[in-house]
């Protein structure tokens, strides 16, 4: 059974950082991309960043130059990291993988995803 497990979210103050966590098992990610998404309240899902199987990776606009995804196949898991966090990133953010390449179309829709992790940026 395929489980997606984020972590990291909290309560941060605008201009600060956050490291978000994604653990996978049950699945042998090391074939698959790995995408981070994130919905904001009354607004529609979107995609933040992406990694490839072999470690390339993309950003949206939103956190383009402040965002960092990696990824650990040995520990399977994934990461993304924010600085300069703005109140506008507050959202819940998902993880999601089981597609082989990453893309920026909008029904990019991987079959797993986690169950996500809250992030608040507000003083």
């Amino acid at each position: 059974q395929v489980q997606v497990v984020e972590s990291g979210g909290g309560l941060v103050q605008p201009g600060g950082s956050l490291r978000l966590t994604c653990a996978v098992s049950g699945f042998w990610m090391d074939s698959f991309a790995i995408g981070w998404f994130r919905q904001a309240p009354g607004k529609e899902r979107e995609m933040v960043s992406c990694i490839d199987k072999s470690g390339g990776s993309t950003y949206t606009e939103p956190v383009k130059g402040r965002g960092t995804i990696s990824r650990d196949n040995t520990k399977k898991t994934a990461y993304l990291q924010i600085d300069s966090l703005k109140p506008e990133d507050t959202a819940v953010y998902y993880c999601a993988t089981g597609l082989t390449s990453c893309s920026s179309s909008p029904y990019y829709n991987p079959p797993y995803w986690g169950q996500g992790t809250q992030v608040t940026v507000s003083s």
